[in-house]
């Protein structure tokens, strides 16, 4: 089972700024047993989802030498009451970055309308990894493919 929460990143910019997509179908094997009447959209997934994007710009922004591990989330809002069939707009945006942690800020947006944001995200950095490894992963799970 794959445990993204995001269906696309759709603008990368390297020490900037992230944007993707996630597309909410009722399908989703988080919502499968978890609510008898009506279907909610637990409000972690959004923060998985901000973390997700912040981590891959990261990992992008220092040329896949390092793995961002998340470290501390405050300042976090979240709709609590979004059910299935919407699609997300999600924006990360990184504040500061050095060779041992960075630090972000993140919202969803759905229609236009805040629906869930993080003011204070921070990550760790894990130096020894793959660098081939993670392109590899970043071109297959973004939908990018490296030097657009």
């Amino acid at each position: 089972m794959r445990f993204l929460f995001y269906d696309s990143i759709t603008e990368i910019e390297k020490g900037r700024t992230v944007s993707g997509v996630k597309t909410f179908a009722l399908s989703e094997e988080f919502l499968r047993g978890h609510y008898s009447k009506k279907a909610l959209i637990p409000g972690v997934i959004f923060i998985e989802a901000m973390a997700q994007l912040l981590g891959w710009l990261i990992i992008y922004s220092h040329d896949f030498k390092l793995s961002a591990i998340l470290s501390l989330v405050e300042g976090v809002k979240v709709n609590s009451m979004l059910r299935p069939g919407l699609t997300a707009h999600i924006h990360g945006q990184l504040v500061s970055t050095s060779k041992m942690d960075s630090l972000g800020k993140a919202q969803v947006f759905v229609n236009g309308k805040e629906i869930a944001s993080i003011q204070r995200i921070i990550f760790s950095h894990f130096h020894r990894i793959d660098s081939d490894e993670l392109k590899k992963r970043f071109t297959y799970y973004s939908g990018l493919t490296l030097g657009q």
